[in-house]
């Protein structure tokens, strides 16, 4: 049988054609592509990662208050203090943490016969998890849960407190939440249990030994009763509880601040065996916000 003549020009032509139609399918898958990518690319770009917090690590909580400012704060009257005793009472002792770079903090403490002082220093760097949420955002969600938490009045000038106050503005005064025992602001003893003020002493809304049950910081003037600061970091409040028990009576200052990421607690308490004797608030808090604000100092540099 004879074969069909075969013809270079024909093959070359149907070459030509099976060459151009794979180009046009791969061109056109590659366009499709390519415009995927592009706008996949431009969802992730639109929502980019929230800013992280000044702070990376965090002081050695122990070495940031100065040593004038804890022999002010734990004074010992006419008591002398070997070097050793010093050094054990002024060095603090360091929270056990096993993260110093998320949180660090001390205690100090100096017994003397007039009564027992604490300080105590907590530091949290807070991270945030979260790429839509910053660190400094996460950082006051956690100090707003505790200002709720110390229910502190909202608003407050945060102006400071008078440098000279009377006598029986801070001494003679308090209450006890849950408790109810009170002291007479000008007897300075006790009353009942129940709250109310000892007979023969004033009544009415002026006085307020007249019924300080009813709200834990009735004891306390304007200048020292709970209150929103409005002068150290980026938020912070102060928060004053009077405190009697069997073996005594304390008060209790709290200050709390946020800088950026980080949320510091300073407590400084003074107890007493003496229920006539009652710690000076104004001192306290003085005390208080001085060390708040050099702590304050100390991390912004």
């Amino acid at each position: 049988m004879p074969r069909k003549p075969f013809v270079p020009g024909a093959a070359l032509v149907v070459a030509a054609a099976l060459a151009a139609g794979l180009t046009a399918c791969t061109g056109g898958s590659s366009t499709d592509d390519e415009a995927g990518d592009a706008k996949s690319g431009g969802t992730a770009s639109s929502s980019p990662a929230a800013e992280p917090g000044r702070y990376q690590t965090l002081p050695e909580a122990c070495g940031l208050p100065a040593r004038g400012t804890l022999r002010g704060m734990l004074p010992g009257g006419d008591q002398q203090l070997s070097r050793a005793e010093a050094k054990k009472i002024y060095d603090g002792q360091p929270d056990i943490t096993y993260d110093t770079d998320r949180r660090v903090g001390c205690r100090w403490t100096r017994e003397t016969t007039a009564g027992t002082r604490h300080l105590s220093l907590d530091i949290q760097r807070v991270v945030s998890y979260d790429a839509a949420v910053s660190d400094d955002d996460k950082a006051q969600g956690i100090y707003d849960s505790k200002e709720l938490a110390a229910q502190i009045p909202p608003g407050g000038n945060g102006s400071p407190s008078p440098a000279t106050p009377s006598p029986s503005a801070t001494k003679g005064k308090g209450t006890n939440k849950g408790e109810g025992a009170t002291t007479n602001s000008s007897t300075g003893k006790s009353a009942d249990g129940k709250g109310k003020a000892p007979s023969g002493s004033p009544s009415g809304a002026s006085d307020p030994s007249a019924d300080p049950s009813a709200d834990p910081s009735a004891e306390l003037s304007d200048s020292t009763a709970p209150r929103v600061l409005d002068d150290l970091g980026d938020a912070a409040f102060l928060n004053d509880k009077l405190v009697t028990a069997d073996s005594g009576v304390h008060r209790d200052v709290t200050v709390v601040f946020r800088t950026s990421n980080v949320i510091v607690t300073l407590t400084y308490d003074q107890w007493s065996t003496d229920k006539t004797m009652l710690p000076d608030s104004q001192e306290l808090q003085d005390k208080a916000r001085s060390l708040a604000g050099e702590l304050s100092e100390s991390l912004s540099e």
